[in-house]
């Protein structure tokens, strides 16, 4: 797990250095791919309320219905002016570049040249037009005066336009352009605040009209890269080093309070109701409006465009990128993909680790829209999960090209042969199959086919190999269930061990049930083999628990996850002295001890000293639960307890008793016994223990 959590961690630095380089440079295909992503981001977002300062004074279509086509005479725009007196800023979106009747021009530019109050619109141009001297005049007046410059500045990276369409010579008030540029997908993204014309810069209308608003001086500082501070005032206006500003939409169209131009030409709203207000007057007609592709609204008036930039402005709501909001943007880099190459590493399963992609990419993505929608943190969208992706990618291709081939490799090898959750264990830590071993207490059990030799000679090869499985398989499967390891089969013999590899409680508990079940299911299985024509089977079970060296044995070339010692041979003579005692299933003290009391059906079976061991051990009988000889086991225990003490005619009594009344073999072993010693009686320091001499 260790070398694994590092290989993770190495592909989450390689993800992390690769997406930050991609976010420095910024190719032009994965910025177009950034810039979709913050669009949605906004409507992610919702709308929020703008300034509630700024109104929109709308040239719609319930207004063009009642006065009739655009462009209407000047002189009802005056009407209109002359009705908003009571405004602080009147914008106009719009421009007279060309006379009129020439008394509603009179009217009109009387009604702006005796207020202070309106900033007039013009329109920047490739194309040539003609521009007199005094409309020229009057644009100069409205250029940026106050500029700091800094360092050898020779070209200034703020888009220059050649010609302009301005208004008629007599109207003079203070104006500012209306141009709106889009990216190159067409959308509106960013406000150009300054322009080059004539040599001069210039103020867009919406900086114009807060500039009037708060009656404070725009201030251009200038550096060789670019602008390098926008201010109005003491008031910093985050633009880049072009002058544009990223717009922080609202919502859609309408999200400025929008009164219809119609109803206050007609006096049907009180003057009143504009004190204090900055308005902006242009059309929202779809017929005849300047409409703009946005990423809230397909079709958005311009006019309410510069509504939200001045909105932007007048109440600080800007989009803020900077050099704290990039190392923010490295954070989340960073961050996410760390945690998921955690994670990651502690899982083995492609489906979950899909869901962590999936719960960290939608995590970070919701830290994200919440940081944008309460502080309007301009960040990264789509490089931290760029990062996200090239690690989950990289790591699954590692995960199914290498870790899965081998883990449906070990699990093929495996399956058949240890439980469900020690196949998990060996692909979880494959470093777990390497050479050693260490000392633990576990439970070993042994079976084998009692005369298995006659029946072989006696079957044809196919159906002897027949036969086995047809054994082999259900056992196996009992093993399996109660959470043991098969070891090996020898032939028809099968050895299980217990609380290997993974700890198992009570396992001694769980293999005497595993026994039990054995008997039970041969029964069941002979049943069908008389059917078919087998022989009846008979097996006989040897368990004893004690310490033992587990681990993998052999070579680096062939090596097997077993275990060795004198607690597996004891197990293996156990299980040949059933043939001796006529039992199926015995077991060691050692076990019997660590069996909860009352739990199963055991006599006390003798005092034994095996072959190979020189310390003598209790062994016990364990009967099948179905068995109505609790009579039995009480007079064979009083006997036993008897022939101990060495009264072998009174024990040899009660042992001929059992034997004629159960036909119980051990009784009958114990009887011979009995017989012999009362004839050739044991020595003085005669201990009770009889040594085995079979195996």
């Amino acid at each position: 797990m260790k070398a694994k959590g590092l290989f993770y961690l190495l592909l989450a630095l390689i993800a992390i250095i690769l997406t930050s380089l991609l976010y420095f440079f910024k190719p032009d295909f994965l910025n177009s791919i950034e810039l979709k992503l913050k669009d949605a981001r906004f409507r992610l977002r919702g709308e929020i309320e703008p300034d509630g300062r700024i109104l929109i004074v709308a040239i719609d279509s319930k207004s063009i219905d009642e006065l009739g086509r655009w462009p209407w005479d000047r002189r009802i725009i005056a009407r209109l002016i002359e009705n908003l007196r009571y405004a602080e800023v009147i914008c106009l979106d719009m421009v007279f570049s060309e006379p009129s009747n020439p008394e509603s021009d009179r009217i009109l530019s009387d009604r702006i040249n005796k207020s202070s109050k309106v900033i007039t619109g013009y329109y920047l141009r490739d194309e040539e037009t003609f521009i007199s001297d005094k409309s020229l005049s009057v644009l100069r007046n409205s250029r940026i005066k106050l500029i700091k410059t800094k360092g050898d500045i020779k070209v200034l990276p703020l888009r220059e336009f050649p010609h302009a369409e301005l208004n008629i010579p007599s109207i003079k008030a203070e104006t500012g352009f209306f141009n709106i540029l889009p990216d190159k997908d067409g959308l509106i993204r960013k406000a150009n605040l300054l322009f080059i014309y004539n040599g001069d810069i210039y103020p867009s209308l919406a900086l114009q009209a807060i500039r009037r608003y708060r009656d404070e001086q725009i201030i251009v500082e200038i550096e060789e890269f670019g602008i390098s501070r926008l201010l109005l005032g003491k008031e910093v206006i985050p633009s880049d080093e072009s002058g544009a500003l990223s717009i922080n939409y609202y919502g859609k169209g309408g999200s400025f309070k929008t009164i219809p131009a119609v109803d206050l030409i007609k006096s049907r709203i009180e003057p009143e109701e504009f004190r204090g207000s900055l308005v902006f007057i242009g059309a929202t007609e779809i017929g005849i409006a300047d409409v703009r592709n946005t990423p809230f609204d397909p079709v958005m008036p311009g006019v309410e465009i510069h509504a939200t930039v001045a909105s932007n402005i007048l109440k600080g709501h800007y989009l803020i990128y900077n050099s704290w909001v990039a190392l923010l943007d490295i954070f989340f880099i960073c961050m996410p993909v760390l945690l998921l190459a955690i994670l990651s590493a502690r899982t083995s399963k492609t489906l979950f680790s899909l869901g962590l992609f999936i719960f960290i990419t939608i995590l970070s993505l919701s830290f994200n829209i919440m940081i944008f929608k309460n502080y309007f943190l301009d960040l990264s969208v789509l490089y931290p999960f760029v990062s996200l992706f090239l690690f989950y990618t990289v790591s699954e291709a590692y995960r199914n090209l290498i870790t899965e081939k081998r883990s449906r490799f070990l699990k093929k090898a495996f399956s058949s042969y240890v439980s469900p959750e020690l196949v998990n264990i060996i692909i979880k830590n494959p470093d777990a199959m390497k050479l050693g071993g260490e000392k633990r207490v576990i439970t070993v059990l042994f079976s084998d086919i009692r005369d298995f030799t006659a029946i072989s000679e006696a079957l044809e090869p196919e159906r002897l190999v027949g036969l086995l499985n047809k054994y082999l398989d259900p056992m196996t499967r009992i093993v399996l269930k109660n959470g043991g390891m098969l070891d090996k089969y020898i032939g028809d013999a099968i050895m299980a061990i217990y609380n290997v590899p993974l700890e198992l409680p009570q396992h001694a508990k769980k293999a005497v049930y595993t026994a039990l079940e054995m008997i039970r299911e041969l029964r069941v299985l002979n049943e069908r083999l008389k059917n078919e024509g087998y022989p009846e089977l008979r097996i006989g079970i040897g368990i004893n628990t004690g310490e033992a060296i587990i681990g993998n044995m052999g070579t680096d070339i062939r090596f097997d996850y077993t275990a060795v010692g004198d607690t597996v041979n004891l197990a293996s003579r156990l299980e040949g002295l059933n043939k001796f005692y006529g039992t199926e299933i015995i077991i060691s003290s050692f076990t019997y001890q660590n069996l909860p009391e009352g739990e199963f059906l055991i006599r006390e079976l003798d005092l034994i000293r095996v072959k190979g061991r020189k310390e003598p051990v209790n062994i016990y009988e364990v009967l099948s639960p179905e068995s109505s000889i609790s009579h039995m086991i009480r007079r064979f225990e009083e006997a036993l307890y008897l022939y101990s003490k060495r009264r072998f005619i009174e024990a040899e009594v009660i042992f001929r008793e059992i034997f004629n009344k159960f036909n119980d073999r051990a009784s009958m072993v114990f009887m011979e016994r009995c017989k012999n010693y009362i004839l050739n009686p044991p020595p003085e320091d005669w201990d009770g223990v009889y040594t085995a001499v079979q195996k």
